[in-house]
């Protein structure tokens, strides 16, 4: 198959170790090139330095298209100029069509469906994050509005981000939700369930396993938080109010700023005050920001990795935590709903109860040998489950779906259970 990909950020080898949606996109190009797939990456060009094209892997390539006002696209593609980006798409589509698109993030969608109109082409659509709801909006059909982060989002923006993404949804061939979760809220919202199929991210299992380097220890026993960028501190006032009862442990606060002085972050700086009224800033690291690199050998020092996230639609941290065999103690919200296993791999526990996680923690950290299980356990669900070359078969066979007759029998394997399902990897 030629298979094309867009991208709302550069997934050029120069960015590889930058996490974000470029480097979801960049895996799932390598996976489906492994498989014998020829892929062209379409990401925008966001910075002058970046090449017009470059080789991602035999097989994978990347072209970097204009597409930004003042040569910017912001990581969801929130900077994309849209028309822009699609007529370069649908110029590129017209002398080189490819067998199917398959397009990343809402605004990429949106260009990628307008590339293709009139070329007889698939597109398939994954959202990854979905718009937050503003509160009060489709309450009334059971959907969970937005936990606000410190201030009420603007609802004319979100309500227009949603119309949008449901209207997208319904006109792509097909849409890939990363979790049960996201199925249910995009049927939810009217897309036809015939045309949702749950397909995840992957995890790299060459650079996140329990074979490697592991960081220092101080002998206490270690939770991990990440957080995946600077602006992310969502749940961890929980994660630190889980801290305060759970005697003797201490929590290292990796990603993000550093410091927790006066001169720090303002966000660490609230994190820290909370620290000190609870008693526990003497048992709190913060590290700033951890390379790729080091990431590995930081999930596997720790006993486990924490979120108090009410939502994390991408689950990339627990499953790469989960790689390495940590065990992972988060909500039981979005992808991670899905991967953890809970009383197997991990724990998970509502959003806000601290109290609640504080106390499974505790069992499991005076639990060695259950700890040492729910580790061996993890590392066979990331790898029979969630490595690359797996979510790159599943999504050929979705892309099958959307196409004509000659390409039904690319796939001789027998179809595996939806992510969905109740599999136990």
């Amino acid at each position: 198959m030629r298979i094309a990909l867009v991208a709302p950020q550069s997934s050029s080898p120069r960015s590889r170790d930058a996490a974000g949606p470029g480097q979801r996109v960049s895996s799932l190009a390598e996976a489906l090139a492994g498989l014998g797939h020829q892929v062209t990456v379409y990401a925008p060009k966001d910075s002058p330095a970046l090449p017009g094209k470059a080789t991602l892997v035999p097989g994978a390539t990347v072209e970097h298209l204009p597409a930004g006002r003042r040569g910017q696209a912001s990581s969801n593609g929130a900077g994309l100029d849209i028309p822009v980006f699609s007529d370069h798409l649908a110029r590129r589509w017209r002398q080189d069509p490819p067998d199917i698109a398959h397009a990343h993030f809402w605004t990429s969608g949106l260009a990628a469906l307008a590339g293709a109109r009139g070329l007889n082409l698939p597109v398939v659509q994954t959202f990854h994050a979905l718009g937050p709801l503003p509160s009060g909006f489709g309450q009334a059909r059971g959907i969970r509005p937005a936990r606000a982060r410190g201030r009420q989002p603007d609802t004319r923006h979100y309500l227009a981000r949603v119309r949008l993404e449901v209207c997208l949804a319904r006109n792509a061939s097909a849409v890939l939700a990363t979790s049960s979760e996201q199925m249910a809220k995009l049927a939810t919202l009217g897309v036809p369930r015939t045309s949702i199929r749950v397909v995840p991210c992957g995890v790299d299992l060459g650079r996140f396993a329990p074979e490697g380097p592991v960081a220092k220890r101080n002998g206490r026993p270690r939770l991990l938080a990440v957080r995946q960028s600077a602006a992310d501190e969502d749940g961890l006032d929980i994660v630190i109010r889980a801290l305060a009862e759970v005697p003797g442990a201490e929590l290292v606060i990796a990603g993000g700023p550093s410091g927790s002085g006066p001169d720090a972050d303002p966000a660490n700086q609230d994190l820290a005050r909370l620290a000190r009224d609870l008693g526990v800033a003497d048992r709190i690291t913060f590290t700033g920001d951890v390379s790729r690199t080091h990431l590995p050998a930081l999930l596997r020092s720790a006993d486990l990795l924490v979120s108090g996230a009410w939502e994390d639609p991408f689950g990339t941290v627990a499953l790469q935590a989960m790689a390495c065999g940590t065990p992972v103690a988060a909500s039981a919200e979005g992808m991670v709903g899905d991967a953890v296993i809970d009383g197997t791999t991990g724990i998970l526990v509502p959003p806000g109860r601290p109290s609640m996680l504080a106390r499974r923690i505790r069992h499991l950290v005076a639990s060695p040998l259950q700890m040492d299980a729910f580790s061996i356990a993890a590392v066979d669900r990331a790898r029979s489950r969630y490595s690359w070359d797996r979510i790159g078969r599943e999504t050929v066979r979705a892309y099958e779906r959307c196409l004509p007759h000659q390409f039904l029998a690319l796939e001789d394997e027998p179809e595996p259970e939806d992510a969905d399902s109740s599999e136990e990897g």
